[in-house]
């Protein structure tokens, strides 16, 4: 092509780091036009979107619809058409058929036409990523040539081993160019930045990361996107949580790619940044679901308050509804409090007192009950009435219900299922209780950038510090059940993202009851969290897409010392055919 024909010495490369909606195939490539126009405005040669942007990653079943694949294929030549009209190429994520197989591919469209395909090679399956179920491995790929420049496209997992770099290095690469689907957990950013470094340094080539940005059903990705020069120096850095159309200049000097005068925003960090993971997650599973809102209960403690700031941040006080649920183990505390907190969000707050309901299907249970003490069955009609009043206000009026577990409590099953358990996502989902207080405490001190709510405290101080309670009863308090909450959320850690044995869990010092104690509440509430709605991730392993744990389970850790193998009875050889040690 005339396009490629020509070499130069500058190339100026947009990266649109902008969101993107699984199916919506039409707004997609709305979406990329308008990110284009952008480019062009800043003198872009080429325009790059992130991994398989067109359909929305991630796309899961969805590509193994042939009219999904022909939607897509049709959507993608369309657009390259329009690249005839002189302005920049694009570099675009689709899924691409071939031969009865479906690929994760990334496209060159230039001078109106699709120029080159890559397929990706490696397929994460590990976590949340399920690829080898629904694509075909790729060819070891070499690169593309634009403009007299010859390009590497690892697409995502590609960077996190060495062989395709490694590939496209002997290929004659100059230029790395990664599209990313890279999903938002705590301390993600570094380990990326850390697998581009090696990367970079194997292969002394520069390596532009494009990672999308948005929600989608649990997972968020925070963008962060970057650019790293041969020398392994970061060259520039774009914003979390943010979408922008950056165009950045490499120039090519002694036979070597530099990029030069990119800007270098500060990726947030720590619990800054998992807050605004919730805030964003919570944001596009409203507006892409096209709720007009969300209503929640506001119950005066820590976890509804956190749940509702965050709907503010995510929508605006004008699309949260509060609710107030008392009931006459409902302190004058909770009430105040949450009042106070509803005033200081600006948000629409009523009071339902839900006597009348309890009452009465207590009274329809008296016959059958006859004869029985109260106990947890009374409890939780309160808790499932509540839901049952909340679920109809969101059924008459149209606003999804934010239900407002944190990760300890779905751990051990300290939630009512058909109760307080319902609602259509859950923000704080992977929030233990403790990072739940930091993150209110955070608020109160911190407006997230892009937030829509107030500044300033917007949590009353006494629902931060008051001793969490759920009032089912008279005087509970949550450690008559619980350890208190710093020791359980360390021994959940332990069990659930760190799979640690239960003697090595006691030997940081808790007692081993306790520990046997937290593990079979762990493993007894599995049937609640498989009846849980979704939220969102923040840890390394959530609940869902991240742990497959067995309902029927009968496996307890004893904590017994850990025994060496007994080496005399095992089989001398353990893989079949030939072994291969160095793998």
């Amino acid at each position: 092509m005339i396009a490629n024909a020509k070499p130069t010495d500058r190339l100026v490369i947009a990266l649109a780091q902008i969101d993107c909606t699984v199916g919506d195939i039409a707004g997609n490539s709305d979406r990329i036009r308008a990110a284009r126009r952008e480019a062009a405005a800043q003198g872009a040669d080429l325009v790059m979107f992130s991994e398989l942007f067109l359909s929305g990653y991630p796309p899961e079943d969805l590509v193994l619809k042939p009219a999904f694949q022909e939607a897509c294929r049709s959507a993608l030549e369309d657009l390259a058409r329009e690249t005839a009209d002189g302005g920049p190429a694009m570099l675009v994520g689709v899924p691409w058929a071939e031969d009865g197989l479906c690929y994760n591919a990334y496209a060159l469209l230039d001078g109106g036409r699709i120029d080159a395909v890559r397929f990706k090679v490696d397929l994460p399956n590990y976590g949340v990523f399920d690829e080898k179920r629904v694509f075909a491995q790729g060819r070891a790929p070499g690169p593309i040539s634009f403009r007299g420049v010859r390009i590497g496209l690892p697409i995502c997992e590609d960077i996190w081993t060495p062989d395709v770099v490694e590939t496209l290095a002997e290929t004659g690469a100059e230029l790395l160019l990664v599209p990313n689907g890279s999903p938002y957990w705590r301390g993600k950013h570094d380990e990326r930045i850390a697998i581009a470094v090696a990367r970079v340094a194997e292969a002394r080539l520069p390596l532009v990361y494009l990672n999308q940005i948005g929600g989608q059903d649990e997972l968020v990705f925070d963008g962060g996107s970057f650019v790293l020069n041969a020398d392994c120096a970061l060259a520039c850095q774009l914003p979390g949580f943010a979408q922008e159309v950056t165009a950045v200049t490499f120039v090519r000097r002694n036979g070597a790619w530099r990029c030069e005068d990119a800007p270098r925003a500060l990726a947030p960090e720590g619990d800054e940044a998992d807050y605004l993971a919730c805030m964003t997650g919570l944001r596009d599973y409203v507006d892409k679901n096209r709720f007009p809102g969300v209503v929640l209960g506001l119950s005066g403690g820590v976890d509804s308050a956190l749940c509702a700031a965050l709907a503010v941040d995510a929508l605006g006080p004008e699309r949260v509804h509060c609710i107030m649920l008392p009931y006459r183990f409902t302190s004058g505390e909770s009430l105040a409090d949450a009042q106070a907190c509803a005033a200081a969000l600006g948000v629409r707050y009523d009071t339902l007192p839900i006597a009348p309901a309890v009452e009465g299907l207590e009274q329809v249970l008296a016959p059958l009950f006859a004869g029985r003490p109260r106990d947890l069955t009374e409890e939780n009609l309160q808790s499932r009435t509540r839901g049952a009043l909340l679920m109809s206000v969101s059924n008459k009026f149209g606003p999804m219900l934010v239900t407002t577990g944190n990760k300890s409590e779905m751990s051990v099953g300290y939630a009512t299922i058909y109760g307080d358990m319902n609602g259509g996502y859950n923000p704080i989902k992977d929030l233990y209780k403790m990072q739940v207080i930091r993150l209110c405490e955070l608020r109160n001190r911190w407006t997230p950038p892009g937030a829509r709510g107030p500044g300033g405290e917007v949590i009353p101080h006494n629902i931060i510090v008051k001793p969490p309670s759920a009032e089912l009863r008279e005087n509970q308090k949550d450690q008559d059940s619980l350890p208190p909450y710093d020791v359980l959320d360390d021994i959940l850690e332990c069990l659930v993202e760190r799979e640690m044995r239960v003697s090595d869990i006691v030997a940081r010092g808790h007692e081993l009851e306790t520990v046997k104690k937290v593990e079979r509440l762990l493993y007894l509430a599995e049937y609640k969290r498989r009846q849980s709605a979704p939220g969102v991730k923040v840890t390394k392993k959530n609940f869902g897409r991240d742990r497959r744990y067995p309902i029927v389970n009968r496996y307890r850790d004893e904590g017994r010392p850990l025994q060496a193998p007994d080496d005399s009875i095992a089989p001398k050889r353990t893989m079949g055919g030939a072994e291969r040690f160095e793998e």
